[in-house]
């Protein structure tokens, strides 16, 4: 599942458009069943024969039941087992397809073809813990949310965190007689330093929604600490920042002349004749609710448009400084538009588990494209499925990353309920570029540094800094002629 950066971005950019808007056995008698093409899980109401069984995942934590009448999913920890509560979030929204590679002990499942696979092995049967009566004390809580995170969690030793001396220090704090409230304090006292914009939790007390999440990136910080500083409210000062930045765009670097469109999370125009492209989310393009066909879609048709008006144009900025993430599969959409030959752009597992990494490529469109020199602008704010987007165009010969380093957060957000409600959210997945380079926590340097958000110059540095790009592009491409 991808991204909450993006989900929680999308309120934000909507309001802005307001404004302009282990092995197993197999059973006696089972055989191989091939599957040579993905397939859906589940046909006119029931689970396809190939997929009927007990399973255990690899990697995730998961356990699931298929029978013909339907299919059930489980949480595995050393703390405990528990039934997933279902809904939106849950992994098991997702799995809709059996994938190639299925056979009777193997079950490999996505939720989209061509998406991430998660793979499965055969068991005998749900371990009887699962199905045991559990009364959910405070202590029992707090050993399955140490334990969730011990066991999935991938990027402790990048992020500088010692989660075996928090367990130690904190696991006091709570007994029977814990409340809600205090419990909700101890985890998120737990997770405070950890700065992974994939990770939190989210939790009901008393009726209220309580929500802890950090890694923010700095130039974010800042617009928030100005706000501070001059009594305005953080949501007000970073829906006026993204104003700011829209304008910036639509008036300084287009001059009037620019389009806006994909529901407003697409600007493009040439400023002179260097063509300019500006992904604000990888996702969200269809107004209200929409699947990712859907999205792919209407994203089709705003690529064809800029891409053709970008034919002849000396070179391509592509701009995604201000992106929070969305789809991988919309991210290497937009990269194959610059792709002149298929590469190699980024490869994911998780990393609990020694498995062989599913590898990514950016294939070329079959729509308009520009193969010639683009520059890729990125900067702290550039998060999630705009980070695999910079992966995927980092792969291409013809593309120069400029700006600053991405925020580094990667992973798909593996969604973890707790037996009470609450929900954890963290980062389990390995994604590496086409070296086996990892950038997690860190975020991709680019390999020319531009100061995109300049602290000096919060609202009109971004601006200024991409007509500088325009000038470095423009020599440059002047140089090849």
């Amino acid at each position: 599942m991808r991204h909450l950066d993006f989900l929680r971005a999308a309120c934000a950019l909507l309001a802005l458009g307001a404004g302009l808007v282990g092995c197993a056995t197999s059973p006696p008698g089972a055989r191989p069943v091939p599957v040579e093409a993905p397939v859906l899980l589940v046909q006119d109401g029931v689970p396809v024969e190939a997929a009927r069984g007990t399973w255990r995942s690899r990697g995730y934590g998961l356990l699931l039941s298929v029978t013909a009448a339907g299919l059930k999913l489980h949480h595995e920890t050393a703390a405990g087992c528990y039934p997933d509560p279902g809904g939106e979030d849950s992994l098991l929204a997702s799995l809709a397809y059996l994938a190639p590679g299925t056979a009777a002990d193997a079950l490999a499942l996505l939720g989209e073809p061509g998406e991430t696979r998660y793979f499965f092995q055969r068991i005998p049967a749900l371990p009887a813990a699962c199905e045991a009566p559990v009364t959910w004390t405070p202590p029992r809580l707090f050993d399955v949310f140490a334990a969730t995170f011990t066991e999935q969690y991938s990027f402790f030793p990048e992020y500088g965190v010692d989660w075996k001396a928090r367990v130690t220090a904190h696991r006091p704090r709570v007994t029977d007689a814990t409340d809600a409230r205090a419990l909700f304090g101890v985890f998120t006292d737990m997770l405070k330093g950890l700065e992974d914009a994939h990770t939190g939790l989210i939790a009901e007390v008393d009726g209220e929604e309580l929500a802890f999440s950090e890694g923010q990136g700095l130039t974010t910080k800042r617009v928030e600490a100005e706000a501070l500083k001059n009594g305005v409210p953080a949501r007000e000062a970073k829906r006026a920042w993204l104003g700011v930045y829209r304008d910036g765009i639509l008036q300084t670097l287009l001059k009037g002349a620019g389009h806006h469109v994909a529901n407003q999370r697409i600007f493009h125009g040439r400023i002179g004749d260097i063509g300019y492209l500006n992904v604000l989310t990888m996702g969200g393009v269809v107004e209200g609710e929409g699947s990712l066909a859907d999205e792919r879609r209407a994203l089709k048709a705003a690529l064809d448009e800029a891409l053709t008006s970008f034919q002849g144009a000396r070179a391509v900025i592509v701009d995604v400084s201000n992106n929070r993430g969305g789809h991988d599969a919309v991210a290497r959409d937009i990269a194959a538009r610059f792709a002149e030959a298929r590469h190699l752009a980024y490869t994911k597992r998780p990393r609990q588990v020694d498995m062989a990494p599913q590898p990514f490529y950016v294939e070329p469109a079959t729509g308009p494209r520009f193969t010639g020199p683009v520059y890729l602008v990125t900067s702290d704010v550039t998060v999630s499925a705009g980070e695999i987007f910079t992966l995927s165009m980092r792969a291409l010969p013809n593309v120069t990353h400029v700006g600053t380093p991405t925020r580094g957060a990667f992973s798909d957000v593996l969604v973890k309920p707790l037996p009470n409600g609450w929900r954890m959210e963290l980062s389990n997945e390995l994604y590496l570029d086409a070296d086996g380079k990892l950038y997690e926590a860190r975020g991709i340097p680019p390999e020319q540094p531009l100061d995109v958000f300049p602290e000096s110059d919060l609202n009109g540095g971004h601006a200024k800094a991409v007509l500088s790009l325009v000038e470095l592009a423009w020599r440059g491409t002047q140089s090849r002629r």
